[in-house]
């Protein structure tokens, strides 16, 4: 069973999506307010020295480290889906994952956990007998990291068969972004896709964890079971809202803490 009451929660962000000279995102900033960082991993996005740069930047701020590995898309941000036997997939997870657990070996930090990006993290989503080759592989190379993915209610029901064999699987909803009525989220070329207005994100954040769920943009109500909420740091406003986020959550008595205390 869960360790944790009901009033904990993680939040976390994708960080380290730089590249070379292009800066992506706002690290330095989000990193303040967050307790899990999604690393990119090199093949969506990022590079060695931003690897290393956003692992010391999470040393620094006491922010527990995970990685974030997508297609091999790096001009499309791995938004793209890629057609790919199961073993040239899982292959690349694992490759990409390693690369990352480097950085940490570095700096003493260990591997909390494991977040699909973009269009492989969508189709892992709908197909649930490659998440469990997916998460078994990384149990079974690194140590069983927890392995995060969308809040569903159907990986609700999954997360028990998960715990069964071992494996640690965290749950996310996202308060700045809107969601279809199958409990997916709304795809970017929506105007709709992302929120805003950061008091309303905050608004969102609180009514997730306290409500467990949250209204779809056609105002069906969607169940949740939630770990951990994701705030994306490309999104100015989002640093407002997870400043404004941390001030509810005080104020509703919910603790935030990482996922490795949470699971």
């Amino acid at each position: 069973m869960p360790k944790h009451s009901k009033n904990l929660i993680d939040i976390n962000c994708d960080m380290g999506e730089s590249f070379g000279a292009y800066q992506i995102g706002n690290d330095e900033e989000i990193i303040r307010y967050i307790t899990s960082a999604n690393i990119a991993c090199g093949f969506h996005a990022s590079d060695p020295n931003v690897m290393e740069r956003t692992v010391k930047l999470c040393k620094l701020h006491r922010v527990m480290p995970g990685a974030h590995p997508g297609y091999r898309d790096l001009i499309g941000f791995g938004r793209r889906f890629l057609d790919m036997k199961a073993d040239e997939l899982i292959n690349d997870i694992i490759y990409q994952v390693g690369a990352f657990t480097g950085f940490l070996k570095l700096h003493d930090l260990p591997l909390q956990h494991v977040k699909l990006h973009g269009a492989l993290y969508n189709y892992l989503v709908t197909d649930e007998d490659m998440l469990l080759s997916v998460a078994t592989a990384l149990k079974k190379a690194f140590g069983n990291p927890v392995f995060l993915t969308l809040g569903t209610a159907k990986m609700s029901r999954l997360k028990r068969g998960f715990r069964k064999r071992g494996i640690r699987l965290a749950l996310e909803a996202f308060p700045d972004r809107m969601y279809t009525d199958d409990g997916e989220l709304l795809p970017r070329k929506h105007q709709e896709a992302v929120l805003k207005d950061p008091d309303a994100i905050a608004a969102r954040a609180v009514r997730m964890v306290k409500e467990k769920g949250i209204h779809s943009i056609n105002n069906h109500w969607i169940e949740m079971d939630i770990d951990t909420l994701c705030i994306h740091g490309d999104n100015f406003e989002s640093i407002e809202a997870a400043r404004m986020m941390r001030e509810k959550f005080k104020k509703e008595h919910i603790e935030i803490g990482p996922l490795a205390k949470i699971l």
